[in-house]
């Protein structure tokens, strides 16, 4: 008995210096308190309570909790003081005494579950039916001209339209949102419509281009057999959009082509090779080349079944060339904006000039320092920086595949341990608030770093007179956002109707692709303390909406977004296909999570559900 005394003392005496502590630094964060719009006063004050709470190492303290049949308080960031104050109160109770304060103090469970609930249908609007987690799905260029595929989306679930506006214009905007509307009026749904910042994504320059050839390759099995011949289509003109397999040629010879025709044509290796007319549709002719084919602006077609004028191909585009880079490569980042090349090699493999490319964005060389980390396309390649200079520095690669990674112009460039000092608005951004304030329902704010990244923001919406109209996500992909987060979402809640997107893919990236797992956890938390509605995004069935087929581990991904309020998709062929699976695990699986809680329904067996054999029957 008086072993139990002691263990429950310590618990008691370990809870009575929490709330201490947490009453200290309530008073320190008074001023604070005051600046937050009312609807978010106690939520932000719950916010404090838990970083306080946070700060104690609760591991041992949780254990002896579990023993004696008590809460852990793992789940209690949306409601802490209630039950902080319930547990010793118990605790007391198990001694025979009872603590001066009423047990029933602080935010209770259920209103801080309201308090939740309410902002993010301020957020969101209202939820699907059967459904509490939203689903916002970014729209594709083609949502602009093709009706039926947002009315699609929207009958199948969707809640919010997400248009990034690092693509496309206004033009198309305009057009995607009147899809939106026109489709959301006749389904009788409230979509909202949400629309990316673009913020100051840091990427890699243009690379010189290569020349204007295109190269043809049958594919063949282990043996070398051809098992589809390669597929040329010609056409009378094509542009930075049309598929690598068109030959542009004048319309006028175009159209005398016919099904069976033979053409020979000169390669650009002085090789003779074959082509086959199969099909023709419209002004597309469609042949098959049975050998690799290297064929460039200029190659003459000549017909060998019937007699024809000789055809001409056209301007085809230059090649999109890349660097290769192996591990201990060194690549030489420049300021200028000058196209970048691969490395120069001698007969006997040595180096003659280093592989150089460009940073688009030139703040970055005022800051960083020798021995900084240095990430590349999502972190397909990584390397440390081993000399800075005024207009460029060098990166020795340290990840890369064995037979080497290509780096391509536009691709990402993260710079996980440098305060680069960057503000999460750009002068793009400023210019396309107003097409958002006019337009949307939502912004969401792209790499959101620190509380002045807030306050820039809050004072651009101000001075459109879209404060008060305007909905705002933060989207935390860094790791220095991650580490600020608490003070961003104090600063944000001086208006209303603020949530928070976890963008996992540059998140990952910053943070470590071994830490992703508990920093999202940790997102999770501190949002849930704030009662501050959370997005679920990047990749999720993204293999699914891209190819046709989930994996498993999509699968259980998905089902892991029930812990925030929505989840994001992003698009892809399949995308409807996406929404009806999304749909459906979504509204199963809440029967057996209440956000981070689980549920425990009666266990029965069930029959195996051929989702994906019945759709494609």
């Amino acid at each position: 008995m008086k072993i139990k005394e002691e263990k429950v003392n310590e618990l008691i005496s370990k809870i009575e210096t929490i709330l201490e502590a947490i009453k200290l630094e309530e008073a320190r964060a008074e001023t604070t308190l005051l600046d937050v719009h009312q609807d978010y006063y106690k939520s932000a004050r719950n916010l404090i309570q838990y970083n306080t709470f946070r700060r104690f190492d609760l591991r041992t303290t949780q254990k002896k909790l579990k023993y004696l049949g008590l809460t852990r308080l793992a789940k209690a960031e949306s409601h802490l003081m209630s039950s902080l104050f319930k547990t010793r109160f118990i605790l007391y109770s198990l001694l025979g005494e009872r603590p001066t304060i009423n047990a029933k103090a602080g935010l209770s469970i259920k209103n801080s579950k309201r308090l939740l609930n309410k902002h993010t249908k301020e957020l969101f609007g209202y939820r699907s039916k059967g459904r509490r987690v939203r689903i916002m799905v970014t729209q594709p260029t083609q949502a602009a001209t093709d009706y039926q595929m947002v009315y699609e989306m929207i009958r199948n679930g969707m809640n919010c339209a997400r248009i990034n506006c690092a693509h496309d214009d206004a033009e198309v905007w305009k057009k995607i949102i009147s899809h939106v509307k026109k489709a959301s009026k006749a389904l009788g749904k409230n979509v909202k419509i949400a629309m990316d910042l673009a913020g100051p994504k840091i990427r890699t320059g243009e690379i010189t281009l290569g020349p204007k050839i295109r190269k043809f390759k049958p594919e063949r099995d282990e043996s070398g057999k051809i098992v589809s011949p390669a597929l040329l289509i010609l056409v009378p003109k094509i542009n930075e959009d049309s598929e690598l397999n068109t030959i542009p040629i004048d319309l006028f010879q175009l159209k005398k082509i016919r099904v069976g025709d033979t053409f020979v044509l000169t390669d650009t290796r002085d090789k003779q090779r074959t082509l086959k007319v199969i099909h023709i549709n419209h002004e597309e002719v469609l042949a098959h080349c049975y050998e690799t084919s290297y064929i460039g602006t200029g190659t003459i077609l000549r017909c060998q079944n019937r007699k024809m004028e000789n055809i001409l191909i056209e301007e085809l585009p230059k090649i999109e060339r890349s660097i290769l880079l192996r591990v201990d490569d060194i690549l030489t980042i420049t300021k200028d904006s000058l196209p970048g090349n691969p490395a120069e090699f001698d007969e006997e493999g040595n180096v003659v000039k280093g592989a150089t490319i460009s940073c688009q964005l030139i703040e970055v060389f005022q800051k960083v320092k020798e021995g900084d980390p240095i990430i590349f396309d999502d972190g397909k390649i990584e390397g440390y920086i081993e000399r800075v200079f005024t207009d460029y520095f060098t990166v020795r690669i340290t990840r890369a595949k064995e037979r080497g990674s290509k780096l391509k112009a536009e691709k990402g460039m993260n710079f996980p341990s440098t305060d680069l000092g960057i503000s999460g608005l750009t002068a793009k951004d400023k210019a396309d608030m107003e097409f958002i304030a006019r337009y949307a329902d939502v912004v969401n704010f792209s790499f959101v770093n620190r509380k002045e990244d807030v306050e820039e923001l809050l004072k651009a919406l101000e001075e459109l007179n879209a404060l008060n109209k305007l909905n705002i996500i933060l989207k935390i992909e860094t790791r220095l956002g991650m580490d600020n987060l608490s003070e961003i979402l104090l600063t944000a809640m001086k208006v209303k109707h603020i949530g928070v997107m976890i963008a996992r893919g540059d998140l990952a990236v910053e943070t470590g692709w071994d830490t992703i797992g508990q920093v999202q956890e940790e997102i999770l938390a501190i949002c849930g303390a704030a009662h501050i509605p959370v997005v679920w995004a990047t990749q999720v069935l993204e293999n699914f909406a891209k190819k046709g087929l989930p994996s498993r581990a999509e699968i259980t991904d998905a089902v892991a977004s029930l812990n925030a309020e929505c989840v994001m998709l992003n698009k892809g062929l399949y995308i409807n296909d996406v929404l009806k699976l999304l749909n459906k695990i979504l509204s199963r699986m809440e029967q057996l999570h209440e956000k981070n809680e689980v549920m425990l329904p009666k266990m029965e067996k069930r029959q195996r559900n051929c989702w994906i054999l019945k759709k494609h029957r």
